[in-house]
């Protein structure tokens, strides 16, 4: 594992933007980087309160590979709840994407199956994923994940019971602080966009295991995007409708 590539991560991740140039690393060299990146956070006093699966929905899928999950950690201290406010000035080129957030209720690890990622879900809510694009220029997917595929932090609605349908609804997102009223930004359906979320539950758990990591009680899971932005002044609304709710999110200049 290249130290100078780390410390360019961490220098990014610290300023927001970084031009690693058109260096080629490898999705396992990337995804060991990003471990150690995670390390990095950890010895500054920040802890991972949950972890995402990427490459799993929309025009996203596949691109790293057919069926290549790599995963992403999510700072607890970037966790919020609906309704918070952020700035603009605080996420430099920065966007949004309506994701469903599950809360384990029980470790997974290495053998994890879907029946047990199940078992192991205390409940589902509506949620953003903020991305932050710190990369400039031209580079290879193996260093977006270890730039940890562009996590910045995670807003999250309320919780419920998980229900039976996860695909029978559509997610709008939109703008409500417009002067002419709310404005949507983008719609998707969620029946055929998305990996089944309990095999990529699964699935997170096992790669997980491949670097000594697990799924803990706890934790925060997101399983792929559906709608998206740029991040922009606003009051921001994600709607997957009953009964799953609404998130929302203010950003200011």
């Amino acid at each position: 594992m290249s130290e100078v590539l780390l410390e360019e991560l961490w220098r990014g991740a610290m300023e927001g933007s970084f031009e690693p140039g058109e260096v080629d690393v490898s999705l396992v060299e990337g995804q060991k980087l990003q471990v150690a990146l995670q390390q990095r956070w950890r010895e500054e006093g920040f802890t991972v309160g949950g972890w995402k699966l990427g490459m799993t929905s929309g025009a996203s899928r596949d691109v790293f590979g057919a069926g290549v999950r790599p995963f992403g950690f999510i700072l607890q201290q970037r966790i919020f709840t609906s309704g918070t406010t952020l700035t603009c000035s605080t996420l430099a080129k920065a966007g949004i994407e309506n994701e469903l957030c599950f809360t384990m209720s029980a470790n997974l690890g290495a053998d994890a199956s879907r029946d047990d990622a199940i078992a192991a879900i205390e409940g589902v809510a509506p949620a953003f994923e903020i991305n932050q694009r710190r990369i400039s220029g031209p580079t290879s997917p193996g260093m977006r994940i270890a730039d940890n595929l562009s996590n910045w932090g995670l807003v999250i609605g309320t919780s419920i019971p998980v229900p039976e349908d996860l695909t029978g609804f559509t997610v709008v997102l939109s703008n409500t602080d417009k002067v002419e009223g709310s404005e949507e930004i983008d719609r998707v359906t969620a029946q055929g966009h998305i990996d089944d979320h309990f095999s990529s539950i699964a699935k997170l758990a096992r790669v997980l295991a491949e670097h000594g990591l697990s799924l803990r009680v706890g934790d925060r899971v997101i399983t792929g995007a559906f709608t998206r932005t740029p991040l922009t002044p606003g009051h921001y609304t994600g709607s997957f409708g009953s009964p799953i709710g609404d998130v929302t999110l203010v950003v200011q200049p």
